[in-house]
């Protein structure tokens, strides 16, 4: 099983025709993924790797039942292409783009809470892939391998080495999800490990946060609320961050004294997760948990 995306997801492009959509569609197509096609206005009616382009999303749906969007629109147009795939009955919106305006992602956070049964990913993220069913996002897909531990990642980067820790482990995923650097992303890290939990194949999730917001801590305390259900491995990024400086993503600034990679360690730690301080320590830490 799985979660957010499978081999059954239907998946369209926005942004189908441009560079980055190109490439990554490409590469998505290649691993297996169900693409069905892609939206670039007013090229509507033309073939795109073998693939149909629409002018708009809803014709996009109406065409080929998509329900997975993902989008490589550039930061101006993203968040009106965010609310276009919502509106026309997209489940799970997966955003790509890096650099839309905070004011933006506001209009959008609001506006996607009048819709019901819609999960958005990012912006600002690596995407979800499930492995050997479907890549829907820009990450190395020879890293993954099936398996049954989850992650859940602020950061792209760290999303594949905990992967790649895992598999040598031993071990594999059964999905990963890159829930984006932003100050304001769609689904949370509590989120995405509810999602995580409540998946029967998922034996174990791994949590990778970063320095910055409650993201981390709102998660730790419901994992404990939850009676610990299955283990958590835990890492923070930016251990040696200096306050006030963003480090990386545009979300990754220390504004109080919980929002430091230090504080949110040790919240994690009293929540009962099994925290490492290095991400080569993921694998085996969560080889040990499972044993337990």
């Amino acid at each position: 099983m799985s979660v957010l995306v499978n081999k059954n997801s239907r998946v369209i492009v926005q942004g189908f025709t441009g560079s980055e959509g190109t490439f990554h569609a490409g590469q998505m197509i290649e691993y297996g993924t169900n693409v069905v096609g892609g939206v670039t206005p007013s090229k509507g009616g033309q073939k795109h790797l073998d693939r149909p382009v629409f002018d708009t999303v809803a014709q996009a749906v109406a065409a080929t039942q998509a329900n997975v969007s993902i989008i490589f629109v550039p930061p101006s147009f993203a968040a009106d292409a965010i609310m276009e795939a919502a509106d026309a009955g997209i489940s799970v919106i997966i955003a790509i783009t890096e650099g839309i305006p905070v004011k933006d992602m506001m209009a959008v956070k609001s506006y996607l809470q009048t819709k019901k049964g819609i999960t958005l990913i990012g912006p600002n993220c690596p995407g979800v892939i499930t492995p050997e069913e479907a890549k829907v996002g820009i990450m190395p897909g020879f890293v993954f391998k099936k398996g049954k531990i989850g992650i859940v990642s602020k950061s792209g980067t760290l999303t594949y080495e905990a992967s790649d820790q895992i598999v040598k482990a031993g071990l594999g995923i059964s999905t990963a999800i890159g829930i984006g650097g932003d100050p304001i992303i769609g689904t949370t890290t509590k989120e995405a490990v509810e999602l995580l939990m409540n998946d029967p194949e998922t034996e174990g999730i791994v949590m990778i946060g970063e320095i910055g917001g409650n993201l981390e801590a709102d998660a730790a305390n419901w994992i404990k609320a939850d009676g610990n259900r299955k283990p958590v491995v835990g890492f923070i990024a930016g251990q040696t961050a200096p306050k006030g400086r963003r480090m990386g993503h545009a979300g990754a600034i220390i504004g109080g004294a919980n929002d430091t990679a230090a504080a949110k360690m040790e919240i994690m730690k009293a929540c009962g997760l099994h925290v490492v301080q290095s991400p080569a320590d993921i694998g085996a830490t969560m080889l040990k948990a499972l044993k337990k």
